[in-house]
């Protein structure tokens, strides 16, 4: 089993972990640097839950992603959102629309909703259902989650001109 140390960028800060070829990001996230926000689900790739977004603001799978091979890479978890102790827009949004149930898939859910942003501050319904395509809730739908992304989406990019403007 090959270990080594890796040099991890979370959410702004860097992180030095000794790490083997058999732990995930996930496995890093949660065990090694105690950043519980990031949940646990099928391990599979199949829910969701795990999500984080890359150093491009992309979603990424932290249950299949190999910890060794995101040495010098940045990393943004959901405890990484919030800024000087204000949510996100994204996060704000889900708390203004209520796009929450029992919370346990909201981590991921926002990583990547705030994905989708990170793409298009003005996402068609295609971008958001192709972006939630990966999140599963078991609790609810994703109208109130849709809501929010829409409302966080107008936040970032301003109000939309009126007609005739």
């Amino acid at each position: 089993m090959k270990k080594g140390f890796i040099t991890l960028h979370v959410n702004g800060d860097a992180h030095e972990v000794l790490v083997s070829s058999q732990h995930t990001l996930l496995d890093v996230l949660r065990g090694k640097l105690k950043l519980m926000g990031t949940k646990e689900g099928c391990t599979t790739g199949s829910c969701g839950v795990c999500t984080v977004n890359n150093g491009r603001g992309e979603a990424l799978l932290s249950c299949l992603t190999p910890a060794l091979e995101w040495d010098g890479q940045s990393i943004t978890t959901i405890e990484g959102l919030e800024r000087n102790g204000r949510l996100a827009p994204i996060q704000q949004a889900f708390v203004e629309y209520h796009a929450v149930q029992c919370g346990f898939c909201t981590p991921g859910v926002i990583m990547s909703a705030q994905a989708v942003l990170n793409a298009t501050p003005t996402p068609t319904e295609d971008d958001i259902n192709d972006g939630l395509a990966g999140v599963i809730c078991r609790c609810t739908g994703h109208i109130k989650v849709k809501e929010a992304i829409r409302h966080a989406g107008e936040f970032v990019a301003g109000p939309s001109p009126r007609p005739g403007e």
